[in-house]
């Protein structure tokens, strides 16, 4: 759903506070009042419900049922001692984060984050409460881009709930995993957040793949003089600073799950997957640094080659108006020899009555003696000159 930023404000605002006013059991809220004791309020749900998945699962971590309703989801866990709720949601409206908030007591501030996306990664605790912001991302073969999507989760002692702003990562696929070992999944809703950061690190790493084949692809097209590459060079050195944007914070996200880990009495197991997961988040942020400088480093030569090849456009330029200029003056010498004999031939060419040196025994020799002393004079000029 697409809201203009003071319209979602103004909306999340009324959710909120309609969440405030039904946690504390104020008049005039609504069928959440007609509720019987112990039993979930039920929210009205869009026509198109952004529920992935949702199901139960007991102590041992075997799935117990799928659910398509909240309510029902709600109910069956109630019903399940030592159990435990993983919802996946899809771009949720306020009604169906609401309901989930009620239920599980999830914190507002948290909730509008979820609603309005566009979240930095992060860890947050509020109480029992885990909130995490995932950003994942994917390789786009087809066009050679990176696609980035933002997955929230929250964490309680009976529940987790995903919610996705993207098409990544595969949670289907976490899900299947986990079930096909229950004793993992046993271990509790830790288990799925580490399961699922997992995920997002595993598919890190065709990222990873895809943007070192571009630098390989750019470090040739630099060289062979592609016109077009400074706007690949940018666009990728864009795909990998917002790569770092996603794996950086996620360092902080581990770092802080592993500090708490004694605090929240986490297993040794599970801390040493949170390590491994650390481990590869750490092979892949040393990657993306090396793609940074390999890309600053690209761009430095691509621009010494830029400027290397107007240098020598400018020099090949810069020749050719010498020899036309060269050119130019061998034209305008002769011209000007060529010149002198025309200006004289012109003068006694008039035909006038009274011009005495036409009457004149050494007329004639005289003239030619005179174009031809003038233009050997000019000539011996231009030659001294190193015009001709």
């Amino acid at each position: 759903m697409a809201f203009s930023s003071s319209h979602r404000s103004v909306r999340t605002r009324q959710m909120l506070g309609a969440l405030r006013a039904r946690r504390t059991g104020a008049p005039g809220t609504g069928p959440a009042g007609d509720v019987a004791p112990g039993e979930a309020p039920v929210t009205p749900i869009r026509a198109r419900s952004a529920i992935i998945a949702a199901a139960v699962y007991d102590d041992e971590g075997n799935r117990t049922a799928n659910y398509t309703r909240l309510a029902d989801t709600f109910r069956a866990l109630r019903s399940t001692p030592g159990g435990m709720a993983w919802i996946g949601l899809e771009r949720p409206d306020e009604h169906e984060l609401a309901a989930l908030a009620r239920e599980f007591d999830l914190h507002p501030l948290a909730v509008e984050d979820a609603i309005q996306a566009h979240q930095r990664p992060k860890i947050e605790r509020y109480g029992d409460t885990l909130f995490v912001v995932l950003h994942a991302a994917r390789y786009l073969d087809s066009i050679e881009e990176v696609e980035f999507s933002e997955l929230h989760v929250f964490i309680g002692p009976d529940f987790v709930v995903t919610v996705r702003h993207g098409d990544s990562p595969d949670l289907p696929a976490v899900r299947a995993r986990l079930e096909s070992t229950p004793q993992m999944l046993g271990r509790g809703p830790e288990a799925v957040l580490y399961a699922i950061m997992d995920r997002v690190v595993d598919d890190y790493a065709p990222v990873v793949s895809g943007l070192d084949y571009d630098i390989d692809q750019i470090e040739g097209e630099v060289f062979s003089g592609d016109a077009h590459v400074s706007r690949r060079i940018y666009e990728l050195s864009r795909e990998v600073v917002d790569f770092q944007r996603a794996v950086r914070p996620l360092q902080n996200v581990c770092l802080s799950l592993a500090k708490g880990a004694e605090k929240y009495r986490v297993d040794e197991e599970m801390q040493a997957y949170l390590r491994d997961v650390a481990d590869h988040l750490t092979e892949v942020s040393d990657s993306v640094e090396t793609f940074r400088a390999a890309l600053r480093d690209i761009l430095t030569v691509n621009a010494t080659l830029v400027a290397q090849r107007q240098n020598e456009e400018m020099t090949h330029l810069t020749e050719v108006s010498i020899k036309q200029g060269e050119e130019v003056k061998k034209i305008s010498g002769w011209a000007a020899i060529l010149f002198a004999p025309t200006l004289v031939g012109a003068v006694y060419g008039m035909n006038f009555d009274v011009m005495p040196e036409l009457h004149a025994v050494w007329g004639y020799p005289m003239a030619l003696l005179l174009m031809l002393a003038v233009s050997v004079g000019l000539y011996g000029i231009f030659r001294w000159k190193k015009w001709m």
